[in-house]
């Protein structure tokens, strides 16, 4: 049985360690991560400033990489971006470069309805683009209650056709597309896709978290 002295101690040497990592990082470099990350959550600096209990100036500067917040500050602004403070400083990734297999896609959709899909990038904190392949069977459409629900305010899509024909139907307007064609539309918008044809329809789709529209 572990001893109460035994536990304090091991807590005591992971917060020196962190400690030690957190040092370790550019001023400029957390304040650039924590300016990407609320904004790919479309949140204001009032409001982070509310979710995390630090005041906006503080944030304000922190971002320019003007203050190098404390480790108990780090972690609150984690806290209001419902990240950990390893995740806030990429502690939990293992690289730059990250690689999804073709057997570890996510994947979903529904094959009676019509329409299928596969998540072709992994799910990270502050990733900003989800990169997805859809394929669309005759007379199928996407927007059915197994689909992704509707994108946050500010993102984009764009989207590739790769085999067939589709319909675009965005805000209410029709688009047709064609083999190769390429779209992009604000996908905070009422949207789905129609296949008319005969034929299976494939396409690619990227949507971009937290582009405002000008």
């Amino acid at each position: 049985m572990t001893s109460t002295k035994t536990r304090q101690g091991k807590a005591a040497e992971q917060a020196g360690s962190e400690d030690d990592r957190w040092h370790a990082f550019d001023s400029a470099v957390i304040g650039a991560r924590v300016k990407a990350l609320r904004e790919s959550s479309s949140l204001s600096l009032r409001d982070l400033a509310e979710r995390s209990g630090v005041s906006a100036p503080m944030l304000s500067q922190v971002e320019r990489g003007e203050t190098s917040p404390t480790l108990t500050v780090a972690a609150r602004i984690a806290s209001g971006l419902d990240l950990r403070l390893s995740q806030l400083l990429r502690l939990d990734e293992t690289g730059a470069v990250t690689i999804v297999r073709a057997g570890e896609r996510g994947r979903g959709g529904s094959v009676k309805r019509g329409h299928s899909f596969e998540v072709m990038t992994a799910g990270r904190p502050g990733q900003r683009a989800e990169l997805s392949r859809h394929e669309l069977a005759p007379g199928a459409a996407t927007g059915t209650p197994e689909d992704p629900p509707m994108h946050e305010p500010g993102s984009r899509e764009t989207a590739l056709l790769e085999r067939g024909s589709l319909v675009l139907v965005c805000d209410g307007l029709r688009y047709e597309l064609d083999e190769g064609d390429s779209v992009t539309f604000d996908a905070d918008l009422p949207h789905h896709f129609e296949n008319p044809t005969s034929a299976e329809a494939i396409f690619l789709a990227v949507v971009s978290a937290g582009l405002r529209r000008s």
